[in-house]
């Protein structure tokens, strides 16, 4: 029981920590990329669930479509993961950029591309079920944020059922 209890405070405490270092748009200079008053970035799809997965068969991938649905073009300003077990690939006009990870774990460069009006782009998402070692089975939920000029950031949300 003291374990479980002691499990449950340690990944309080940690999200807490993830929580206050996510890094925001508001931070640096940002004053080229000026809020798009009519610009908004959607994806077809914000949740996925990968189901029951296994940790023998490796990394597992989802590709989110993201569209600017707005009359403004959309900069896309950066890309994070919530967890060191995922990473974030951006596909732009033919065009791939990253590896983006988790902020703390790995560099979150800015990234400042633009999406024109009606303009689709794909960001895979690349889940490593090994990243937590033997203690990593069970149910797991992770985010990747995409920071925008549009206004809020979109958050593209992923499930599993991690086994041995």
């Amino acid at each position: 029981m003291n374990k479980i209890f002691i499990g449950i405070v340690t990944i309080i405490a940690v999200g807490g920590v993830i929580w206050i270092a996510r890094p925001t748009s508001q931070s640096g200079n940002t004053a080229s990329l000026a809020p798009s008053s009519n610009g908004t970035l959607s994806a077809e799809e914000l949740n996925f669930d990968f189901g029951t997965i296994s940790m023998a068969a490796g990394d597992v991938s989802h590709a989110f479509t993201i569209k600017n649905t707005g009359a403004d073009p959309v900069a896309i300003e950066k890309i994070y993961t919530s967890c060191m077990c995922t990473t974030a690939l951006l596909t732009l006009g033919g065009k791939q950029f990253g590896p983006y990870g988790m902020p703390g774990h790995a560099y979150v460069p800015k990234i400042n591309k633009s999406l024109s009006p009606n303009e689709e782009a794909t960001v895979e998402v690349v889940f490593d079920p090994t990243a937590h070692g033997p203690a990593g089975v069970g149910t797991i939920q992770r985010v990747v944020t995409i920071e925008n000029n549009a206004g809020e950031p979109l958050e593209l949300q992923f499930s599993a059922v991690v086994t041995p």
